[in-house]
């Protein structure tokens, strides 16, 4: 593999990191790998993400676990009568970029002692974090990114996505260090058209 995997992860829940991993999928014509799926397994976030790539490069990699509910992680196993073994979590062979998704925020459990943040370790991945501004998005990006260096995980910088607010995402950049890749503004309605555009927008 030619440079490290780069591993989406967000703040928080819903945060966009299906969107910003489409978007970086279609710029690099990178691969797309989503290790756990948590419900929606009718309307996956790789049928997504596949859904809105136009390239005929990029590669789709099966998800390690594939969990009906729409929960987190160790919850939705446990329904399901599975324990999830990070050592079954493998990165897929590929000579091209690899976009990974994960699944809710860093702390994020999978089992009872292993988290999200610890798969990010595991696979040796770069971290893109995803931040979106609301009350409280202060505090929630600057704890991620406080775990992060503490795992020494490396970053490769910040996505804001949805409204744009200038104090917040000053303030987060000055205190956290970190670079600015990009602001993806909040779109009605997402298509393949936008994705293409809004990747010609980010530093990456």
């Amino acid at each position: 593999m030619p440079n490290k995997p780069i591993f989406i992860t967000g703040i928080g829940t819903g945060i966009g990191k299906t969107i910003v991993s489409a978007i970086l999928v279609e710029k690099l014509k990178a691969d797309y790998w989503k290790p756990i799926q948590s419900g929606d397994l009718d309307d996956s976030d790789t049928m997504k993400v596949k859904s809105l790539v136009t390239n005929n490069t990029s590669y789709f990699h099966p998800e390690a676990y594939r969990l009906s509910q729409p929960l987190s992680p160790h919850k939705s196993a446990a329904i399901d009568g599975i324990n999830i073994d990070p050592q079954k979590i493998i990165l897929p062979l590929t000579s091209n970029t690899l976009i990974i998704e994960g699944a809710g925020g860093l702390m994020v459990p999978l089992n009872d002692d292993f988290l999200m943040i610890d798969l990010i370790r595991q696979l040796n991945a770069e971290v893109v974090l995803v931040s979106q501004n609301y009350l409280g998005s202060i505090n929630h990006t600057l704890l991620s990114v406080y775990a992060l260096k503490a795992k020494q995980i490396p970053v490769k910088g910040i996505i804001f996505n949805g409204l744009k607010d200038n104090d917040s995402e000053t303030y987060i950049l000055r205190y956290s260090t970190l670079e600015m890749l990009g602001h993806i503004p909040l779109f009605e309605k997402i298509d393949k058209k936008i994705i293409t555009e809004a990747g010609n927008h980010l530093k990456i």
